[in-house]
């Protein structure tokens, strides 16, 4: 289905992300908060990796920002969410874009996925049954859950109903990015929660 005689480069979607001014570091830090919480969904929902991100990068031509799994690892680690000061970095914006049209493509080639527990959600929801019921939400938030409460910093202190509350706002979040036009919605909803 890929074309051989296109390599990849920065995709047309990146003109799409642009800034009428530079986010201050507070904004930033909301921004590296956010992008880090949306990948920790989408890795416990498809059970996506390092190498996927790394592949996903390589195929929009955005290697030179995240060219392995240092660079990666540093990225994630610049949240100020995370526990550790280990690989702490500034996020600039160009990173920040770089991983919205990153975790935009990985939420389109796992739309299916994401359809799939949203419609059980709803469903769920309707019924007035808990999502635990439904193997594939339980085991999206039980991941989730366990692997905020590893990483993050005030991962101890979160309830487990805050964290299958967030995980579930994630999990619709990610079938907003999946569709058309949702680097766009993703790179909007960073900007508009950075300013809080």
């Amino acid at each position: 289905m890929r074309s051989k005689a296109s390599s990849p480069k920065p995709t047309a979607n990146w003109e799409d992300l642009t800034l009428n001014t530079s986010p201050d570091p507070v904004q930033l830090d909301n921004i590296k908060a956010q992008l880090d919480l949306v990948l920790l969904a989408l890795e416990a929902l498809a059970g996506i990796g390092s190498e996927a991100i790394l592949a996903a990068a390589a195929h929009l031509g955005l290697e030179s920002i995240v060219a392995d799994r240092v660079s990666l690892w540093r990225l994630r680690q610049s949240s100020p969410l995370r526990k550790g000061q280990g690989g702490r970095k500034k996020l600039d914006v160009e990173e920040a874009r770089s991983l919205v049209l990153i975790i935009c493509h990985l939420t389109k080639q796992h739309q299916e996925l994401i359809r799939r527990a949203v419609a059980l959600l709803e469903q769920l929801t309707e019924q007035n049954q808990k999502p635990h019921q439904a193997a594939l939400l339980g085991d999206y938030i039980d991941t989730f859950s366990n692997t905020y409460q590893e990483r993050m910093e005030d991962g101890d202190s979160c309830s487990t109903e805050v964290l299958a509350h967030l995980a579930l706002k994630l999990l619709i979040d990610l079938l907003f990015y999946s569709s058309p036009g949702g680097h766009r919605r993703l790179w909007l909803a960073l900007l508009g929660k950075s300013k809080k």
